[in-house]
Order: structure tokens, then C-alpha cells, then sequence
């Protein structure tokens, strides 16, 4: 046990030492040295096992294959954001938002507008990275908390993720206990619900007395906007083409592609000036301004260039060279995530908490630690989910539980923290594709912390502890 504990050990101390030396900055490299270090101290630990060094190899590379996915969506989703704002589809949400969006109840609204979506489409990346970027463009209009509306974002995202048929986390949760999925989601009702009215009631506690920007300087920035883009209601076609293509089952990364040709087309047909400006901006005597411009807005994003710094500041994002910082981030979490489990230590950590169960309580709060500690060192959800899934089945049938208590558990844990972690594939896309450092947004993300509190106590109080079924479970 103690070996299985020094690269998490050092990890911790290291990752804190960071904070303490680099603030807010530890995510831009120091963060990942950290990572770095502690994959080779776990690679050693593997050596004194018996491992050989082909064996790490696999796992490193075997740990980053994990990932692959998740990294192609996130530099998609940078091209996409660059599109959309040159597509006037960004600045088109903002300039409606403010007009339709009362600022005194803005981050409750942002909550269920992300709910609402996550649940029909059952994504809540695809939520961040449409409906969410709109959002803080507006919350920044109004002179909100760009954090706390993150944090709104977020709890309303994965409130409708967590509870959509069509996510991926909710089946793989569903099948890894070998449950019936619709069963699965009306069990998670009893600690979701009730997480999500804490939420929004602290949501709208903290929209009072909030805004700082006057009506008069609203008023100058949607005029900006207008001088600057077609802002007129199609510019929104391409968001509702997004919001189709994954309510119609395609994946997210040729969805996220095609929304991204889709904002080229319109910003040529609707933006054609925009777009001159904007490439004449990058080279004033270059040739074909507007190609040059549609190009560099996929790798480098939108630099605004108008009078107004304001706006400038607000538009200039995106591009896929914004993510290759999260890029590095999320690789060298996964290759320690994958050395870690390669080794055993992530099994053995497993294992010496639910040596400790007693009763059904202590079950549930091992089945939500496992989840957590699975998301901080294995730096994914899906491992998260599958691993404690895959352990912990056993005690859960030994109590007489159904093991419907325990796909609630891996939800209301692995999924519901996976975002709270910076260096996790979730926490890192959340943050890149928002603009907002994930410990800036984690005290505001009440959704993502709350629902795991009520699922422990829960357990504690033995109140929707379903017994297991007469029949075996499948």
C-alpha cells in the first residue's frame, strides 16, 4: 500500500507546490512537468513489480489512446468557435441574448437553457461549446461573473447529460452495473433533482444586484456588433444545425466539423465584409484577404480589429492553436492515468476502500470516492466510471442492493466531477472552451459537488437504497 502511495504522494505535493509557486498560470505548463514526473515515479514503482519497460510503454501509449477522441473534439470545437465568429453566429447570440436575457436572473436562466439542451442532445461538450460560448459573450456583456456563469453552464449541462437517454455516460453507467438503462435514469432522479433546485436556488440568491455594465453601454455594444456583423436572425442557422446533426445521433466530432463548414459558407454568404476585414487586418497588402481571413480563423481564431476594445476583447477567441495548451495538459494525464492502472495501484487504492465498508452508507461513499480518485488519477470519466464499476459490483450484490443504487453512484461521482478536475479530459475541455480557469469556475459548478453530498447521505439515511430484485441482474 505504501508503494501503491508515493506517486500519489508526490503527485499531490508537487500539483500543490505549483499552485503555490505559478497561481493561476500552474495549467500552462507546470501542472503537466508535474504529471510528467509522477508517470515516471509510477513507472518505477510498476519496474519493482515485475513489469518491464514494454509493459509501461503500452500503458503510457495505451493511457493516451483514451484520450484520442476527446483531444480531435476539442481542436474541432477551437475551429468551430473561430467559424462561428466570423460567421456572425457568436456575435448574433450575443446581441439577442442581451436584449432577451434579464441580467437579474441570468445565471438561473443560463442553467436551465443548458439543461434543456443537454437533454435533448445529451452532450454536455456540445452544450459548452454552442449555447455556453454565446453565454459568457453575454455574461461579459452585462459586466457578470464570467466564473459563475461557467459554473451555470456547467450545472445545467451535466444536470441534462446525466439524465438524457442519448448520453454516453448515462449507458455506460446503465451497462457497467448490467442494468436497464430508463431504470437507471428515473433512480438518479432521487439525488439529481434535488441537486439541481439547490443549484438553481443559489443561482438566483447570487443574481441580485450583479450587473455592472449601465443599459446605455449595452445599448453601444449591440450597436458595435451591428456595424461590425450581419447580425439579423439567420446568423443563428448555424447553431440550430449544430443542435440537429447531434439530436439526430451523428458524433460529435463530424457534427463539430460539419457546424464548422457550415460557419465558413454562412460567413462568405452573410459576413463577406467581415471576412474581408478581417483577413485585410492579418496582412493589409497580402493577396485574397478573404481566404487568407477564412483560413487563419480555424487555426488561430478571430482577432477583433474595430474601434471598439470592448468588443474586441469580447470576439477574440478560438482557433485550434487555443487548445494545444489543454492538448498537452490532457496527454500527460492520461499516459499517468494509464501507467497507474497498467500497475495495479489504481486497483489496490480500489480495493483498500471497500476494505473499510460496513453498512450501505460507507458502501455509497466508497463507490463516490473510487469515482473521484479514479477522475484525479486516471484523468478520465469513462475509467471512472468503468473501473469502480467493474470492483465494486460484487459488494453491492453481497448487501442485497440493487445494483441500481450503484450506477447512481458512478453517475452522481465519476460523471458529475470529471469537470472539476483541471487536468481531466473534462475539466480541461470546460475550461478551454469557456475561457475560464477550472478552479475559477469550480466553486460556482453547486450542481457538480452537491449531487454526490445528497447521494452519501442518502446512503447514510438508507432512503432510496433500492433492494436487489428477486432475479439475478443481468
Amino acid at each position: 500500500m505504501l508503494l501503491s502511495l508515493v506517486p500519489i504522494l508526490l503527485l499531490v505535493g508537487m500539483l500543490a507546490g505549483a499552485v503555490q509557486l505559478f497561481g493561476s498560470d500552474a495549467s500552462y505548463g507546470p501542472n503537466q512537468i508535474v504529471l510528467v514526473i509522477a508517470t515516471g515515479i509510477a513507472a518505477l514503482v510498476g519496474l519493482r513489480r515485475g513489469l518491464h519497460w514494454p509493459d509501461i510503454q503500452k500503458a503510457l501509449t495505451d493511457g493516451i489512446q483514451v484520450g484520442l477522441g476527446p483531444i480531435l473534439i476539442l481542436l474541432a470545437v477551437g475551429a468551430l468557435i473561430g467559424s462561428w465568429i466570423l460567421a456572425g453566429t457568436v456575435p448574433a447570440m450575443i446581441y439577442h441574448g442581451v436584449a432577451l436575457l434579464d441580467p437579474e436572473i441570468f445565471y438561473a436562466a443560463s442553467a436551465v437553457i443548458c439543461a434543456l439542451a443537454s437533454i435533448s442532445i445529451g452532450s454536455s461538450w456540445t452544450v459548452a461549446g454552442t449555447l455556453g460560448i454565446g453565454l459568457i459573450g453575454i455574461a461579459e456583456s452585462f459586466g457578470l461573473s464570467s466564473a459563475m456563469t461557467a459554473g451555470a453552464i456547467i450545472s445545467g449541462a451535466y444536470f441534462g447529460d446525466k439524465l438524457s437517454p442519448l448520453s454516453d455516460t448515462t449507458n455506460l453507467a446503465a451497462a457497467c452495473a448490467g442494468v436497464d438503462l430508463f431504470q437507471h435514469i428515473r433512480h438518479m432522479l432521487w439525488t439529481t433533482v434535488p441537486a439541481f433546485a439547490v443549484a438553481l436556488a443559489f443561482f438566483l440568491l447570487m443574481n441580485s444586484e450583479q450587473v455592472t455594465r449601465p443599459p446605455e453601454d449595452i445599448a453601444q455594444l449591440r450597436t458595435a456588433l451591428a456595424a461590425e456583423f450581419n447580425v439579423a436572425w439567420y446568423s443563428l442557422l448555424p447553431l440550430l444545425g449544430m443542435l440537429v446533426l447531434i439530436f439526430l445521433r451523428v458524433p460529435a466530432y463530424p457534427a463539430i466539423l460539419l457546424s464548422t463548414a457550415i460557419g465558413i459558407v454562412f460567413a462568405l454568404l452573410v459576413q463577406p465584409e467581415a471576412v474581408r476585414r478581417f483577413g485585410e487586418s492579418l496582412d493589409s497588402n497580402g493577396p485574397a484577404p478573404t481566404l487568407r481571413g477564412l483560413w487563419t480563423v480555424l487555426f488561430a481564431g478571430y482577432t477583433g480589429s474595430s474601434t471598439d476594445p470592448s468588443l474586441n476583447e469580447l470576439l477574440s477567441k478560438g482557433g485550434m492553436a487555443s487548445m494545444l495548451n489543454t492538448v498537452w495538459l490532457i496527454v500527460t494525464a492520461l499516459s499517468f492515468g494509464g501507467v497507474l492502472e497498467r500497475t495495479g495501484i489504481l486497483a489496490h487504492l480500489l480495493e483498500a476502500a471497500l476494505k473499510r465498508v460496513r453498512n450501505t452508507g460507507d458502501l455509497v461513499l466508497a463507490t463516490v470516492t473510487g469515482g473521484v480518485v479514479t477522475n484525479v488519477l486516471a484523468a478520465d470519466q469513462f475509467l471512472a466510471i468503468a473501473l469502480p464499476g467493474r470492483m465494486f459490483t460484487v459488494a453491492y450484490d453481497q448487501r442485497g442492493l440493487n445494483r441500481l443504487n450503484l450506477s447512481r453512484s458512478l453517475e452522481d461521482s465519476a460523471t458529475l466531477t470529471s469537470v472539476l478536475i483541471p487536468w481531466n479530459t473534462c475539466g480541461a475541455y470546460m475550461s478551454a472552451t469557456l475561457g475560464v480557469l477550472t478552479l475559477e469556475y469550480l466553486p460556482f459548478a453547486v450542481f457538480n459537488y452537491v449531487c454526490p453530498l445528497i447521494a452519501i447521505t442518502l446512503g447514510y439515511l438508507m432512503i432510496a437504497q433500492k433492494p436487489a430484485d428477486k432475479a439475478a441482474p443481468a
